[in-house]
């Protein structure tokens, strides 16, 4: 007898937030229906935009999922990861340039 349901995890993760919801989907169901069967408390970007992927990797939120997908919803980022390490990098030559 073949598969029938799919078995799908949803994650998302914030600041003292860890939310990983099991789902099961019937086949041929999408990222958006897993996301909306777990019914995670997020805060979407203010469009109501949605940034997924699966087992770290981005997609569609129309992307048809297979059975043992972990779905992971995304933050947006707060910083460009390349300007936070200017950041870094320019703290440390001004420590450095105070102990001398």
């Amino acid at each position: 007898m073949g598969l029938v349901e799919l078995k799908i995890a949803v994650a998302y993760c914030a600041p003292g937030i860890e939310h990983v919801a099991e789902v099961r989907l019937p086949l041929g169901s999408t990222v958006r229906d897993a996301v909306a069967a777990a019914r995670l408390k997020t805060q979407p970007e203010s469009d109501g935009a949605i940034d997924a992927g699966i087992w770290g990797r981005r997609c569609s939120l129309d992307r048809v999922l297979n059975d043992g997908d972990r779905v992971e919803i995304y933050r947006p980022l707060i910083i460009d990861p390349k300007e936070a390490r200017r950041r870094r990098a320019a703290l440390r030559r001004r420590d450095r340039a105070l102990k001398a």
